[in-house]
């Protein structure tokens, strides 16, 4: 217990947004998050995909909400794709897979190893060192609360394992490096499983 405790400590002192929480008896996780400007993109994203209105119901929910300069790490022109109308359920599917049924707060979660999102598919949970990572981010600041549920940052975007299916790290690298024009300007197998989720058709069968 007091080995969580002091890791807690430590994500919270080492966040590097400035996070406010609202009043959690009136403020919903969307009006949080729509109130910080480290979420913007999120809350653009959440728009685009038509989940405002879920995610000011009830719940409750934990949301793993990553912050701008998590999506700023996507190609620009991948999350412009990513982001169109005609893209909708690929961008439901990326975000529902950052939210947790039920109000999960930071020394529950660490007590885990997995966890089932709204979107179907697990996301991973374990303590490395003095951090604490959700498949391959770091969430940098914990427990801000809601009147629908609890809100963890993290430092990446999060894709469910569904998109990688046909796209393992070795095999993504071999196509962006023999296939560059179909790999565009991506530089990292992530990138690309990315750009995969929203067009399964680049790169063909791996």
């Amino acid at each position: 217990m007091n080995n969580v405790k002091r890791i807690l400590g430590i994500t919270l002192l080492a966040a590097p947004i400035s996070v406010m929480a609202g009043n959690s008896d009136s403020d919903t996780i969307v009006s949080i998050a729509a109130g910080n400007d480290s979420f913007s993109t999120l809350v653009t994203a959440l728009k685009a995909a038509d989940l405002v209105s879920t995610l000011q119901t009830d719940g409750p929910f934990t949301v793993f909400a990553p912050t701008n300069e998590a999506f700023a790490k996507i190609p620009e022109e991948t999350l412009t794709n990513l982001l169109k109308p005609e893209n909708k359920a690929q961008l439901q599917a990326v975000l529902t897979y950052h939210v947790v049924s039920g109000s999960v707060n930071a020394e529950t979660a660490m007590s885990l190893s997995e966890a089932t999102t709204v979107q179907g598919e697990k996301i991973d949970i374990r303590v490395n060192g003095n951090k604490v990572m959700i498949n391959n981010a770091e969430v940098v600041a914990t427990d801000i609360q809601a009147s629908n549920g609890i809100i963890h940052v993290i430092d990446n975007v999060i894709l469910p394992p569904s998109s990688m299916s046909t796209a393992n790290t070795d095999a993504v690298n071999k196509v962006i490096a023999e296939q560059p024009t179909a790999a565009g300007n991506m530089t990292t197998a992530w990138d690309y499983q990315l750009q995969q989720l929203i067009n399964p058709a680049i790169g063909g069968d791996l």
